[in-house]
């Protein structure tokens, strides 16, 4: 007989509270469990992840509620004797303000969670993933169950098509649309695909599913094969993910064990089959093509289109391919209906989208939240907005193939239609906040240095444009700009964008053209006066030391890692100017804020 628990501690096992030891976490509670005779009382779960990343590691506590934040070993003891054991909560962990009268006692008063509607992520930080009948216990395959019991093939694409889900990997192309494509095709091999590869810098939101609910992403593909009439389904996941491939992995062999994968599921004739494809980590895999190229052994480049993967795509068979996030909407969408997945969002962009926010704002983490929610909303609201009170300068949406948002536009709803007329893209739902020290040209060098660096290197286009931009880009920043710069950057990116063969080529320019649009005047700058506004770009500042305030107190020349500072007792130290690397130890270090940064 199973033991029935009075509690159970939930402790998040994502990558992130993982690399803050929430495994000794776990560990430690054990034992503290067992030194109080708790052990058959209180069951630890190991979940996926809570999104507020920013506070892990993070333990909640349940029937109450409980959510404790950057929770360290030395707490572990007193969580347990006074919460569990008196049912005293301990207030000081507790996420929220420590100071408050009314602190919070449920996760669900939490202010980063109650502006969330969580629906691609419904059970990660909820269930261990790596047991199948949690997973089940959350109505798990129970819309398999039910497209293969109650509906034709036809009838689940139609319920796709109905419920307005758009691809949620970039390009925002209608789901439905594309799977009717493929179940049109005669073929005596058709194939499933989920791109998991999410390569842009700082997006994490595909990872995180997988590391908290794969099962969600099991039972869409299989749906997903029924709807086309494919047998077969591959995820290609980058290598980097080890914890989200063996939950995978783990998952996979549950589904099979219990009949979920494999032959005749659920006594219906059907039969699928899934398997993991390791990336090596390429950007350009990311690309539905290059993507396929990949799995089928060979260098992942992309393929000239048309013929769309709907008609020639794996291994030139019928092919259709999503990423994580779009997969973990379906049984939602069959369980709670197409019309109720519809009326959550716009009008011509339907559901929810999870964005993985990062950069200068407080709340750093994973949010999910309904189309149309404002950027304003998501950085207030839900972020907690911009640390040491800065002030908010831009975000950049779609990673480097996306665009920024600047200040005057922070009341823009997030849909697709309004990022596009922005000049950015909603893309996979990487978000990174830029505040008033950020500089933009900066910046967009950053993204193009790492877009010239995953180029596959198949079209000029890509290969040499990008590269003559981040030469410009190189030169503005090294205060080397010319007249005339700015006109070929946008002549570059506009033929780059028209000529180039895959989808991350054309919108490599974009956070280029995005910052030229909306920041030309710091552009400007850097080329005309040779300043830098924000005071990032080394070659056109200077540390400089106040004569009025500096009590030669040698701090700064001792902390300097290249001796450019010289000085004397009771006159003011200096800085040499052509030895002086720009780290900005000295001014951080300086006890008296002598030392400024000249601009």
């Amino acid at each position: 007989m199973q033991n029935i628990y009075r509690a159970h501690v939930l402790v998040c096992g994502g990558t992130g509270c993982t690399s803050s030891n929430s495994e000794k976490i776990m560990t430690e509670l054990e034992a503290q469990l067992q030194a109080n005779k708790l052990e058959n009382e209180v069951k630890i779960v190991k979940t996926g992840c809570f999104g507020l990343c920013a506070e892990g590691p993070i333990v909640v506590v349940y029937p109450e509620g409980s959510m404790y934040t950057m929770v360290q070993i030395k707490d572990v003891k007193e969580i347990v004797e006074e919460h569990l054991l008196k049912g005293r909560i301990v207030k000081r962990l507790l996420a929220g303000d420590k100071e408050a009268e009314d602190i919070t006692k449920s996760l669900d008063g939490v202010g980063f969670f109650t502006r969330q509607l969580r629906v691609a992520l419904r059970n990660c930080g909820v269930i261990n993933p790596e047991v199948i009948d949690e997973y089940i216990a959350f109505d798990g395959y129970k819309a398999l169950a039910k497209v293969l019991t109650e509906m034709t093939p036809e009838q689940v694409v139609d319920t796709v098509k109905k419920s307005g889900l758009r691809g949620r990997g970039g390009g925002g192309f209608p789901t439905g649309l594309k799977w009717e494509f493929a179940a049109k095709q005669t073929a005596d091999q058709k194939y499933v695909c989920c791109n998991a590869d999410e390569g842009d810098p700082g997006a994490f939101m595909d990872r995180s599913v997988l590391e908290g609910d794969p099962h969600s992403l099991i039972e869409a593909m299989a749906i997903a094969g029924y709807a086309i009439g494919s047998n077969q389904g591959f995820v290609y996941v980058r290598a980097e993910y080890p914890i989200a491939v063996k939950r995978l992995q783990i998952a996979i062999e549950q589904a099979k064990e219990y009949g979920l994968l494999g032959k005749n599921i659920f006594g219906t004739g059907f039969d699928f089959d899934l398997e993991i494809r390791l990336g090596a980590g390429a950007f350009v895999c990311g690309e539905e093509t290059a993507l396929m190229t990949s799995i089928e052994g060979h260098r992942g480049e992309p393929r000239p289109r048309p013929p769309f993967p709907a008609v020639k795509g794996l291994w030139q068979k019928p092919t259709i391919l999503n990423n994580v996030e779009t997969y973990a909407n379906i049984p939602v969408i069959f369980l709670k209906g197409a019309e109720w997945f519809a009326s959550i969002g716009t009008e011509k962009s339907k559901g929810t989208k999870v964005f993985a926010v990062g950069g200068k704002i407080n709340n750093t983490g994973l949010v999910e939240v309904p189309m149309g929610t404002t950027m304003r909303e998501v950085v207030y609201d839900i972020g907690g907005g911009i640390p040491n009170g800065k002030k908010f300068k831009a975000c950049q949406t779609g990673g480097p193939s996306g665009g920024c948002i600047p200040a005057e536009h922070l009341d823009t709803p997030i849909d697709y239609d309004s990022l596009i007329a922005l000049g950015s893209m909603m893309g996979s739902g990487g978000l990174i906040v830029m505040d008033e020290d950020t500089c933009m040209v900066d910046m967009a060098k950053f993204f193009l240095e790492f877009t010239v660096d995953e180029s596959c290197g198949k079209c000029p286009p890509c290969r040499i444009g990008t590269k003559r931009m981040l030469e410009i880009l190189d030169r503005i920043t090294a205060g080397k700009g010319q007249d005339g710069d700015l006109d070929k950057l946008e002549l570059l990116a506009k033929n780059i964008k028209a000529s180039a063969l895959c989808g991350l080529g054309q919108t490599a320019p974009n956070p280029v053209l995005s910052m030229i649009r909306f920041f030309r005047s710091e552009y400007e700058a850097h080329i005309k006066d040779k300043k830098c506004p924000a005071g990032v770009c080394k070659s056109m500042m200077q540390y400089v030391i106040s004569a009025e305030k500096c009590k030669s107190c040698n701090i700064c020349a001792k902390q300097c890692p290249v001796n450019a500072i010289k000085g004397e007792k009771k006159v003011p130290y200096v800085i040499n100017q052509e030895k002086c690397i720009k780290c900005g130890v000295c001014m951080e270090k300086c006890p008296f804020k002598a030392i400024f940064k000249n601009v």
